[in-house]
């Protein structure tokens, strides 16, 4: 299996899924995980290679002339995030099998699911920034219709919509900051571009590209003030948002921070950005959790809380605080994937998630309680278990922060004292104790359900005892890939007493002091406004800035889409007036030297026929009188084209000419008689748009006489014409052999035109004033406005 297998197979898989399953019954989640277990396996046979210092890039040409190459690099860090998505997509492809088992869209949701871990792990490989912010975009849209899977309820599409919405305006941004990462750097190369940080930190487009590329990795990763679409999402069936929060969707936006870590960061813009929205993010979301008793949302928060603490220590930056990054990463991964999962057997269990209603579930669903406790106890950073290794890694992160220890140590415990206290609302509340009427119901879940968190559980419990085994093998080239330099960490459970084993036994004792306040604290004032505002309140500020977007979308409608073509024709002129003259004004090339010298007679009266033909349309009443003044202007044109000795242009006007003059009056003459009459204003302004707009066309084209001209393309056609198309008529291989493509489009535009002609002579009546846009017959003082259906010819028009 290469690489191109790894990313692609999980595409193929979502195109066979719906086949597959109804032939696999209760065995889909196992039989389907193969595909994720197979990846997982592959990827670590390259864990020796990499450690070694190895790089793995494959690639092929894609658009080539935009240097964009279908392109995928394997080094510590995408290695690192590909085996955890893979890895923990296993368990959640078993899992998912029996959450849903019997669902009529089982087919559906393993595609979608599969099309995710694809994309993922196309995005943590790519190598080409193009390719990168197309696997970026497919998480997306794979997370929205995850996310909306239970599109026949209101709150999934609202929540699908909203991760869409949000997450995709940051993708845009995302795309600009590339794309100017590609102008300072002159490469699309990923790889080659982590070598140009110096070059980008001293251009001047840093400021604008770290702005553009933040926005897409703070939206992603649900910082402050993003993260309200996060625990909407929570409307997904739970093995998507086991997998979503756990090891892929929102580690999308710490990969990219981490990803552009070497050029991007060493400036204090980042540490200030990065770093400190990322530690509000932290505590203001580590509390928030404590207002809610839905499991998931607990959960939710949590997650929040944990995306927050990665961003602030990558903008914190040092080698501690990468390390602690990356390792946490895992820790979160183990803990809340394993808890989603327990939040979920609990639900499809008793269709209740409300921790106030569930006691005494250890004796209904044994294993499922201890794999809770584990995870909790880890999420609690309680040794020996891998929470406690990341915990200890997080405050000497913070102790050795030269800049701003207090604060970055002061929100490290306030956060982690939050999520001691979440870590037991998730683990005692539900499971111990004596049961009650509703837990009375539950019995154990299939195998399916208990199987992930419990190897989750033994991971983390197999970490905190050894977590030396990742040291060579795993963290040295990740957090080396991200400082962008050789460097070789060492994990321990034990680090004797010192000041960060003093803040884990602070943030235990205050967890549990939380914890046993809960009650008091959640029914608070206080605590029911905080909600109401970070948690609610930015909910409804999205609602608010939507409504307020489609409110704007609605005038703008009505202002442009009015059904009065006048108005149609002057914003179009106007905005071309205001770019173009601008434009022209600004670059200085409405220079030239007027000269009349070699112009002869006859071209002279041609010259005059053409104005004073356009011209004479504004004094004629009869629309038949206006056809006729235009085609004496457009045949003058003619003219000097054959003048000049461009016979094939004469042709053509002559051509077309002829046939604008038939269709207007085979038109007109169906047409209603129309009476309007125009303001002074509206003339004025009419005729101030008319004046512009001829005169800027007319300064353009004087201006581009007094260019240099030079010719490159009819030297090309004159010498290859006949060697290459073998025709003597230079315009013909031009029209027929190298703007073959061009010439048939114009073919297909003349055919449609055609058709429509066909289409209204063969009417054989005049058009109504509502088949015309009966909005104009509201308002017969406007412009535009129909005043008769009558098929006269309209003689009197002013």
């Amino acid at each position: 299996m290469g690489l191109f297998a790894v990313v692609f197979s999980g595409f193929g898989l979502a195109l066979l899924a719906p086949w597959i399953v109804p032939r696999t019954g209760r065995a889909t989640g196992w039989i389907l995980g193969l595909l994720p277990a197979a990846i997982t396996g592959y990827l670590a046979t390259l864990v020796g290679p990499v450690a070694a210092g190895e790089t793995l890039q494959v690639g092929v040409s894609w658009v080539p002339g935009l240097n964009v190459d279908m392109a995928f690099y394997v080094d510590g860090l995408s290695l690192f995030f590909a085996l955890l998505i893979a890895g923990i997509g296993t368990l959640i492809f078993v899992y998912a099998g029996g959450y849903l088992k019997g669902h009529h869209h089982l087919g559906r949701f393993f595609s979608y699911l599969s099309m995710f871990m694809a994309a993922m792990i196309g995005l943590v490989l790519a190598d080409n920034l193009f390719t990168f912010y197309i696997f970026f975009e497919l998480t997306s849209f794979a997370s929205f219709v995850l996310i909306g899977f239970n599109h026949d309820e209101a709150p999934s599409r609202r929540a699908a919509w909203q991760a869409l919405l949000v997450t995709k305006a940051g993708g845009l941004a995302l795309l600009v900051g590339f794309l100017l990462m590609e102008q300072v750097t002159g490469t699309l190369q990923i790889s080659a571009l982590l070598t140009m940080g110096d070059a980008l930190r001293d251009s001047a487009y840093y400021v604008p590209i770290l702005l553009l590329v933040l926005a897409g990795a703070f939206t992603k990763s649900a910082q402050f003030p993003f993260y309200f679409w996060l625990p909407n999402a929570m409307e997904a069936p739970t093995p998507v948002s086991a997998y979503l929060h756990s090891a892929t969707m929102v580690k999308a936006g710490i990969y990219v921070l981490a990803r552009f870590h070497p050029v991007l960061s060493g400036t204090t813009l980042w540490v200030v950005l990065v770093g400190g929205i990322g530690a509000a993010t932290m505590l203001l979301s580590a509390w928030l959790a404590l207002q809610y008793t839905d499991m998931k949302s607990i959960l939710a928060y949590t997650t929040i809380m944990a995306l927050g603490l990665l961003t602030m220590l990558l903008g914190v930056g040092t080698e501690a605080a990468v390390t602690a990054c990356l390792v946490f990463v895992l820790v979160h991964a183990f803990y809340k994937a394993a808890l989603f999962m327990v939040a979920g057997a609990v639900d499809h269990e008793l269709h209740v998630r409300d921790i106030t209603k569930l006691r005494g579930l250890k004796s209904k669903m044994p294993i499922t309680a201890a794999a809770a406790g584990i995870a909790a106890l880890s999420m609690a950073g309680i040794p020996p278990l891998f929470g406690f290794v990341g915990k200890e890694l997080i405050y000497a992160a913070a102790l050795h922060f030269g800049p701003a220890v207090a604060a970055v140590t002061v929100v490290s415990v306030l956060a982690n004292v939050a999520l001691v206290a979440s870590a037991g609302l998730l683990a005692v509340r539900p499971f111990w104790g004596s049961l009650n009427e509703v837990t009375k119901k539950a019995h154990r879940p299939a195998a399916g359900l208990w199987f992930g968190p419990a190897v989750l559980a033994v991971f983390s419990l197999g970490l905190g005892l050894a977590p030396w085994v990742l040291d060579a093998a795993v963290l040295g080239p990740s957090v080396g890939a991200v400082l962008g330099a050789s460097v070789s960490p060492h994990l321990a459970l034990w680090h004797g007493l010192n000041l960060e084993l003093g803040l884990s036994a602070l943030t235990l004792a205050g967890g549990v002091a939380t914890y046993f306040g809960w009650n008091a604290m959640y029914t608070s004032a206080p605590g029911r406004a905080f909600e109401r505002w970070l948690g609610t309140g930015l909910d409804n500020g999205y609602d608010h800035v939507v409504n307020g977007l489609m409110a704007f979308g609605a005038w703008q409608t009505r202002l442009l889409q009015n059904g009065r073509l006048r108005n149609y024709l002057s914003t179009i002129l106007v905005t071309f007036l205001v770019l173009v003259a601008s434009a022209a004004v600004h670059t200085g090339a409405l220079q030239w030297s007027p000269s009349v010298a070699g112009i002869a007679v006859q071209e002279w009266i041609l010259g005059g026929l053409v104005v004073g033909g356009a011209a004479a349309t504004i004094f004629f009443r009869s629309r038949l009188a206006m056809v006729i003044s235009l085609g004496v202007s457009g045949f003058s044109i003619a003219l000097l084209y054959l003048a000049y000795s461009a016979p094939d242009l004469a042709m053509t006007q002559f051509l077309i000419e002829t046939l604008t003059v038939i269709l207007f009056v085979l038109v007109l003459a169906t047409m209603p008689l129309v009476r309007e009459q125009l303001s002074p204003g509206t003339a004025v302004r009419d005729g101030a748009i008319a004046i512009g707009v001829g005169g800027t066309v007319t300064a353009l084209v004087l201006a581009v006489l007094h260019v240099p001209f030079s010719n490159p393309m009819g030297e090309y056609y004159s010498q290859n014409s006949y060697v290459e198309a073998e025709g003597q008529n230079i315009v013909n291989t031009i029209l027929v052999d190298f703007r073959a493509l061009d010439t048939l489009g114009e073919i297909t535009v003349l055919l449609i035109a055609g058709m429509g002609i066909y289409a209204m002579l063969g009417l054989g009546r005049a058009l109504t004033p509502e088949e015309l846009g009966g909005a104009a017959t509201d308002a017969p003082a406007e412009p535009d406005a129909v005043a008769s259906a009558s098929s006269e010819p309209a003689e009197e028009v002013s």
